[in-house]
């Protein structure tokens, strides 16, 4: 009996390990910091009732192929995660936003908590009379990236920083769409990131 009981025990123990060991992998990524994307803001507290995403703001990680495929339009910003809602929510157009300098160069900035090998990183912007108060689609931003990074298949380091130039002729309030494109998955990670001109 004392047998049986033990290597139940011990079973359990082990079916609790893996729990914890995929629990624990599965929240190692990267969101922006500069400018703070919306998933950071949430975690800083800076804004409220955000749901989860305050606690994993690394983790609105979703298919790659943006724009061709991806996120469906309106859950772009969450990367389809209905978890993460919060960050496709507008909010009437009023979340924080970090004022920049149209035309003008700007160093971005990654937290990763988890590395992996990258493709590049990607940086699409709203067009000029996009609507705030309205959740993200593609037919609102511009078709190409205006800045993007390659790696190669490298791997960068937990804080990634890159300078690039503001597109020209900007000006009022819009998004940043920051896409991080991993090598060795079928993902990538995508970073909301409000500002204004």
């Amino acid at each position: 009996m004392r047998r049986k009981s033990l290597g139940i025990g011990v079973l359990l123990t082990s079916v609790l390990g893996l729990t914890f060991v995929s629990t624990g992998t599965a929240q190692a990524h990267g969101y922006t910091q500069n400018p703070p994307s919306r998933a950071y803001l949430c975690k800083l507290g800076t804004v409220k009732n955000c749901g989860s995403i305050q606690w994993e703001p690394q983790s609105v990680e979703g298919p790659k192929g943006f724009p061709a495929r991806g996120p469906a339009d309106g859950k772009i910003c969450a990367a389809n995660h209905s978890e993460f809602a919060q960050l496709d929510d507008p909010r009437g157009g009023n979340w924080p936003a970090t004022k920049l300098t149209s035309g003008a160069s700007f160093e971005f900035g990654w937290t990763l908590t988890a590395a992996h090998a990258t493709t590049s990183f990607r940086y699409f912007v709203t067009k000029n009379g996009w609507n705030p108060a309205a959740p993200l689609t593609r037919a609102q931003l511009e078709p190409a990236p205006f800045l993007t990074v390659p790696f190669n298949g490298r791997q960068p380091s937990n804080n990634v920083r890159h300078s690039g130039t503001i597109p020209a002729g900007k000006s009022g309030r819009h998004l940043i769409l920051a896409v991080w494109d991993i090598a060795d998955t079928a993902n990538a990670f995508y970073s909301c990131d409000d500002v204004t001109f």
